[in-house]
């Protein structure tokens, strides 16, 4: 069986023509023909049955047709991969993620990237947002995994998914276990968060949400990590946020998680790359993110 019988038949399957079958290919209809005979003979079953009014796959062709588009894009992904790896394109990539990514993101598009690109070499690196976004400019990263869309200017993005914010306390806090907390009652309350050089976008969605329910926040602390903020609202009254995908950790650790109303800060998970940065790498793992969503 060659590839190119499977390309014809694809085109009859389509097309459901043979004349523009034969046109698209830029064979002649006699050939078409014959070659889709050829196929038929080797399969052993008829797949199009024809006549003077109509072309139409039969049920073992509409079978055969999905197996032969998988053939043939396996096929070309081997073509590809090949070129690239002859040109010493295919041989690296330096990847950053932070918590929701990790956790949302990371397993099956490694899966994916790992199953179409087996010699590609990848490198993890958790960090906040903003530690990323400036390890991407200085190429120590070649794609990232961060909270919010980064300057357009200097960076390409995609979103995947949203993710709401919680308030974060101890055990023992007087809003553990509720079921909800509305901004203007949090923005009253002492407060601890990362830097904003840390994670711009989380730090935005915090403040923007406190302006639009009418009351500042009482930032009372700013922190370097998520670790060191965590241990710090355990010896207190203290309030932090985090995205909700982080609540089975932080109650492992004995905090308690509330959700945020009136309004809910949201936070877009994003794949951001350097600005025109077109290398096989990066394509290829951008494409595995695709193939391996929704993540939400």
């Amino acid at each position: 069986m060659e590839l190119r019988q499977l390309t014809v038949f694809l085109a009859i399957a389509e097309e459901l023509h043979f004349g523009r079958a034969a046109e698209r290919l830029h064979l002649a209809q006699s050939s078409v023909s014959e070659r889709l005979r050829q196929l038929e003979r080797e399969v052993g079953v008829e797949l199009i049955a024809r006549n003077s009014h109509r072309v139409r796959l039969t049920p073992a062709g509409e079978t055969f047709r999905d197996e032969a588009r998988h053939v043939l894009d396996q096929a070309e992904h081997a073509k590809r991969a090949a070129r690239e790896t002859a040109a010493g394109t295919m041989d690296a990539i330096s990847i950053g993620f932070n918590f929701a990514a990790g956790q949302m993101v990371l397993p099956k598009t490694l899966a994916y990237l790992h199953a179409e690109y087996p010699r590609l070499k990848t490198t993890l690196w958790e960090r906040l947002s903003g530690p990323q976004l400036v390890a991407l400019t200085a190429r120590e990263l070649d794609v990232g995994l961060v909270f919010g869309r980064p300057p357009a200017e200097e960076f390409g993005s995609r979103e995947m998914f949203e993710v709401p914010l919680v308030a974060i306390v101890r055990g023992s806090h007087p809003w553990a276990g509720r079921a909800a907390v509305p901004m203007g009652e949090v923005a009253r309350q002492p407060c601890v968060m990362l830097r904003r050089e840390h994670s711009p976008a989380m730090h935005d969605a915090i403040t923007g949400a406190a302006a639009r329910s009418g009351t500042p926040l009482n930032v009372v602390e700013e922190m370097d990590d998520s670790s060191a903020t965590a241990i710090t609202i355990q010896g207190g009254d203290l309030v932090a946020f985090a995205s909700r995908i982080r609540l089975p950790h932080s109650m492992a650790n004995g905090l308690a998680a509330v959700p945020l109303v009136d309004p809910t800060p949201m936070l877009g998970v994003c794949v951001a790359w350097r600005s025109g940065d077109a290398r096989a790498p990066v394509r290829a793992f951008l494409d595995c993110v695709a193939h391996a969503g929704p993540f939400s």
